[in-house]
């Protein structure tokens, strides 16, 4: 009985790991049209009269042959490299 009660609890510990783990994962975004250029490190898509250039690494899980006419679905999401915080409204500083 003992184990039947671990077994359950560490289900419900992965599930609970992984819900918390997706919550804070930025939203999905899809682009599709033809393959303009594809690198190691890019994807160049056509959609509509732009060209919409997506980065992408090793990680990025790739089904079928990325050649330039064949028709893509990208999913990415925007996630920020850099971030600089300045002061809001350009305040002046107080003087002492």
């Amino acid at each position: 009985m003992l184990t039947m009660k671990s077994v359950a609890a560490a289900l419900l510990a992965a599930t609970l790991l992984a819900s918390v783990s997706h919550a804070g994962m930025a939203k999905t975004y899809q682009v599709t049209g033809p393959v303009v250029s594809a690198t190691d490190d890019t994807i160049v898509v056509q959609k509509g009269k732009d060209k919409w250039e997506i980065g992408r690494d090793s990680s990025t899980k790739v089904s079928g042959e990325l050649k330039p006419g064949e028709k893509v679905t990208i999913e990415y999401r925007m996630v920020a490299t850099s971030v600089e915080a300045k002061e809001a409204g350009g305040a002046a500083k107080k003087s002492k």
